[in-house]
């Protein structure tokens, strides 16, 4: 079974950073694609950024060059730089794992919050 947990939510002012973290555990076959998603409080769940195995990464247009998404393999690991954090950043952020072998499965954490706020 495949679980995530994520880390490294918490309260900021606006400007300031946070570094989200996801651990993977339980056996997952390459390739998947790892990402984070982000839930406001009476919003749809919205994608963030995404990265493949290989290395390719998308955002969402709202957090492009501010945010970094990045991922180690070895670890099973994928992190969220997020920096410049304004109000409307406030949500639950989601990691979500996709894999392909041995099927197309999506995983997803717990939710970590993140309030920015002064």
């Amino acid at each position: 079974q495949v679980q995530l947990v994520e880390s490294g939510g918490g309260l900021v002012q606006p400007g300031g950073s946070l570094r989200l973290s996801c651990a993977a555990s339980g056996t997952i076959f390459s390739p998947y694609t790892m990402g984070w998603y982000r839930q406001a409080p009476g919003k749809q769940r919205e994608l963030v950024a995404r990265i493949t195995n290989a290395g390719n990464t998308n955002y969402a247009d709202s957090v492009k060059g501010r945010f970094t998404i990045s991922r180690d393999n070895a670890k099973k690991m994928v992190y969220l730089q997020m920096n410049s954090l304004q109000p409307e950043d406030t949500a639950v952020y989601y990691c979500k794992l996709t894999t392909i072998i041995p099927r197309s499965n999506d995983y997803w954490g717990q939710g970590t919050q993140v309030t920015v706020s002064s």
